[in-house]
């Protein structure tokens, strides 16, 4: 007998395999979902890890998580409670009225066009749902406040009080953006509640609003009362706290609170903050009385008071009391601000000292500041660019994009140079090559970088490369033995090592040298679950099908160092400037970066920025090769930093830690100096009066621009040794001028060398001597017939003359003034040094060096009278032989003078001059004897 197989057993394989497929669908569909979800988040979470600050990581995780929690959960239930309580009144009181009185109205109203959402809607739900949306929306926006809250609850005191309210000052830097923050949340979370229930209120008809009905329920009134005396109180609380706010004011005098300000805004904020909670009060009580005159009055009482009590008022009071009486009455006010303000920038800390503006330069003074005369800075940013660009960058794919200047020991001298990192950069490759494999496995790293001395060039104008080619060949001892660069300034993808296949490492005659990285840079990827996740991350599915990548392959990402350090620490405000370093044959990259805050009391906000504190507390390491980070803390006086160092206790180390051959390489960054620079024009002034009048304003000076215009001088780096001090040090400077004016006041300066790192110093001009600016010996410079005569003739012979910046160099008691001039082709891209310019006094020269500018300014003016060592002894002969004997050996010593000054023999040359003067000297009293 033969034994069938029916229809639903014949189909069961088919329908289990479907089965199975649907739900391998669902699952896959659910992971998807998870991966959207979490996947960025496990992408921080590894890279983090690789960093090594997970704790920072988690740190940061959970106090954002716990800021979004607590503002989701507080919102969520305040308006799930209200309208909740809403809906809850609103169908009880349609539950009590009588059946006819409903059949009535219904009969003589209209069609109710809400009915269907009144009757239909699922209530309970839509409000749950509402009220999560809403929260959700909340709790999203008040998440960047996680570090507000975490300085609340960390924050260590400042260690001085405000002379206003005699608060401790980390009150206005931590807590009160933290209570601000809770003031604009309740203040929002009570609006929408009553938004919410009055929509509630008015779909159940107990909230009319027709042309010729207006009506509100007694119910709608009862609540509605209960949460506007909760607007009342919060209104308080926020009158409150605009008594400190006042110190963030500015009336065009003082910053901070003004006389108004404590005479008027003050007992006014108090007036209202006891208004408000009377009209919170009042509110209240309208739940018993329930009319629309109590909460109408205690409205216009509020808001009424407002307008004329702290709007009307105050600016009656300043403009017919304050301003005939502004000095006399602003003057404590004023000091207040001066003080509190150079105290934010740390402007109290400069020393002021006299700078005499002499006019004694010598031969000898030059010898004396052999260092300063020898790191004058005779190349600028551009066109130097130009230059690596076309002698360095090698190949079309390498970028020397930024220039930075430094200060290194070369054969027992100390030398400012410049330098820059020889970075990849994918974007260049020809079309046709940027491919997948290209772009990320092949092409991963730079090479080494160019350097050469600010002052020294060539005999073509070129300069004298201290580092150049790849692989980098070291002129003067200095050597880079790792020259690959992972971790840069350029903004590039992410790039995968340790891969199958052998990574480009630079260009070799016809052939390519190849490399394997070896270091601990970037993130494993072992096992396909890492994989998915960067795949999903970069949406890149090549990161999970490329057969090139093995369980020992890693993956950099963020590899830019500004991207870097803003990941590990985003409170923390980064210098626009990294610069490289090269130490011990590696390459790093230092960032400086900024704790700030827009909360100090009384001080002056930063011009175009949002800050009114600053310190440059941290350092940053990166190293180019392994990407590692480290941060160093430099100021344990700053509160901000401390609050940090509590909250993230593994992040900073003591700058006692970071390696003693980078600690010679830190400087002054250029960004704080500069902020400090442009609050100085003004708040070097501590005398109210002199403040209140402008008396003594300073600004930047003016220089020529490249199109034909002006634009104000930028601060730059030199070497130079301060009047008083035994040697040269590296320093950030920049001239001032009086305002509107161009001769120069002052100069400030920073300096950047131990053990007198961060001091600023102001050295300030006799007001009544003229020292020329740099804008008027630009013009002074034009003026000169031959040079511009010169210039015009190399701008008519296929050239094109470049101008290079004017700087303003300090010797003892004297100002040196000297400016570089190059030249280009018209279609040429590589510009040559091939003039310096130098004015000193009334005397304007252009030489083809530097030595040669100098010995044209001094030679006639500088030398002393032939000391008895260095007179020479004539034969006796006959007056004519005699005189044109020194004659051969007055010109002997002037050419062996302009030997020794080409290389550098500063002393030497200065002996020659000594000599050859006192054979002119014996000459000229020769000649008047005769």
């Amino acid at each position: 007998m033969t034994i069938g197989i029916t229809g639903p057993e014949r189909k069961s394989p088919r329908r289990n395999a479907v089965v199975g497929l649907i739900v391998t669908a669902i699952f896959a569909g659910i992971c998807l979902i998870l991966l959207a979800l979490v996947g960025d988040i496990l992408v921080d979470w590894m890279w983090f890890s690789a960093v090594g600050y997970s704790q920072v990581f988690w740190t940061s995780i959970g106090a954002k998580a716990g800021v979004f929690s607590v503002v989701c959960a507080a919102t969520a239930a305040i308006v799930w409670a209200n309208a909740g309580l809403a809906l809850y009144l609103a169908r009880r009181r349609r539950s009590r009225l009588p059946a006819g009185l409903v059949w009535n109205l219904v009969a003589a109203m209209p069609p109710d066009p809400l009915e269907f959402i009144r009757d239909r809607l699922p209530w309970s739900r839509a409000i749950a749902g509402g009220a999560g949306l809403l929260a959700l929306l909340v709790a999203w926006a008040e998440v960047g406040n996680w570090s507000i809250i975490l300085q609340f609850v960390y924050h260590v005191p400042y260690g001085a009080n405000d002379p206003l309210y005699d608060k401790e000052i980390g009150f206005y830097l931590f807590s009160l953006p933290a209570y601000v923050a809770i003031r604009n949340w309740a203040f929002l979370t009570l609006f929408m509640s009553a938004l919410f229930a009055a929509m509630i209120y008015w779909v159940h008809g107990d909230i009319e609003y027709q042309v010729q009905r207006r009506s509100i329920s007694p119910t709608a009134v009862v609540h509605g009362s209960a949460l506007l005396g909760l607007l009342f109180a919060v209104k308080a609380w926020s009158y409150w706290l605009d008594r400190y706010l006042l110190l963030y004011g500015d009336n065009g005098v003082v910053v901070g609170a003004s006389y108004t300000d404590i005479h008027v805004d003050l007992p006014v904020l108090w007036l209202l903050i006891g208004l408000s909670v009377a009209a919170a009060l009042a509110a209240w009580a309208n739940m018993w009385v329930r009319t629309y005159r109590l909460p109408t009055a205690a409205l216009l009482l509020v808001f009424g008071g407002a307008f004329l009590l702290s709007g009307v008022l105050p600016m009656l009071f300043q403009r017919f009391y304050v301003k005939p009486n502004e000095l006399e009455l602003e003057r404590p006010y004023i000091e207040r601000s001066i003080r509190l303000t150079r105290e934010a920038y740390n402007l109290d800390r400069i020393a002021a000292k006299p700078f005499p503006a002499e006019q004694n330069l010598t031969v000898r003074t030059l010898e004396a500041n052999k260092a300063t005369i020898e790191n004058i800075r005779l190349w600028d940013g551009q066109p130097l660019a130009d230059t690596y660009a076309q002698l360095q960058e090698i190949r079309t794919y390498y970028k020397l994009s930024d220039l930075d200047v430094d200060r290194y020991w070369f054969r027992g001298t100390y030398q400012s140079v410049m330098l820059s990192a020889r970075e990849l950069r994918s974007s260049l490759l020809p079309p046709n090559a940027q491919t997948w494999v290209n772009l990320h496995l092949l092409f991963t790293h730079g090479n080494g970088a160019v350097m050469s001395p600010v002052t020294h060039k060539s005999a073509e104008g070129l300069p004298l490369l201290y580092l150049r080619d790849i692989p980098p060949v070291a002129e003067g001892g200095l050597e880079i033995r790792e020259p690959r660069i992972y971790y840069g300034q350029e903004k590039s993808n992410y790039v995968l090592v340790r891969t199958a296949t052998p990574e480009f490492d630079y260009p070799k005659g016809n052939e390519n040298v190849y490399a394997s990285y070896d270091g601990a840079g970037g993130v494993p990827l072992p096992g396909v679950l890492r994989k998915i996740i960067f795949a999903h991350h970069f949406n890149d599915m090549n990161l999970l099908l490329s057969s090139y990548i093995t369980d020992d392959s890693r993956i950099m990402i963020r590899r830019n160092v500004g991207e870097r350090v803003r990941t590990i620490a985003p409170f923390l405000s980064l210098d626009r400037d990294p610069y490289l370093v090269i130490s011990e044959g590696r390459m790093f990259w230092i960032q400086d970066a900024y704790t700030t805050s827009d909360y100090f009391p009384s001080a002056q906000p930063a011009p175009s920025r949002n800050l009114n504190y600053i310190r440059n507390s941290v350092k940053a390491v990166i190293d180019a090769y392994n990407g590692s980070v480290d941060f160093y803390l430099m100021d344990q006086t700053d509160p901000i930093a401390g609050t940090y160092q509590r909250i993230f206790p593994g992040l900073f180390k003591p700058f006692a830690a970071m390696p003693p051959d980078l600690q010679k390489h830190i400087r002054y960054p250029e960004d704080l100096f500069l902020i400090q620079a442009q609050l100085y024009q003004t708040y070097h002034m501590a005398s109210a009066d002199v403040f209140y009048n402008r008396e003594d304003l300073w600004q930047f000076p003016r220089q020529p621009a490249g199109d034909g215009g002006v634009t104000p001088m930028v601060p730059y780096y030199i070497v130079m040794r301060l009047p008083g001090e035994a040697q040269a040090e590296f320093f950030i400077m920049l001239p001032m001028v009086p305002s509107r004016r161009d001769n120069m006041i002052a100069w400030l300066a920073a300096r950047c060398d131990a053990p007198d790192y961060g001091k600023l110093i102001v050295y300030e001009f006799p007001k009544e001597k003229l020292v020329y600016g740099p804008f008027q010996i630009e013009a002074r410079i034009h003026q000169n017939t031959e040079i511009s005569q010169q210039i015009s003739l190399w701008n008519q012979m296929g050239s094109r003359v470049i101008r290079g910046n004017l700087l303003v160099i300090p010797i003892e008691n004297s100002i040196l003034y000297v400016s570089p001039l190059y030249l280009r082709a018209v279609h040429g891209q590589l510009p040559e040094l091939k003039r310096v310019i130098a004015a000193y006094g009334e005397n304007v020269v252009m030489k083809e060096t530097l030595a040669e500018a100098l010995s044209e300014l001094f030679i006639e003016t500088n030398a002393s009278p032939a000391s008895p060592s260095t007179a020479t002894e004539m034969p006796r002969a006959s007056p004519a032989e005699s005189r044109a004997q020194e004659a051969r050996e007055a010109l002997d010593r002037y050419n062996q003078a302009m030997e020794l000054l080409r290389s550098g023999d500063w002393a030497g040359f200065g002996k020659q001059i000594d000599a050859m003067r006192g054979l002119l000297e014996k000459m000229n009293r020769q000649s008047a004897e005769h």
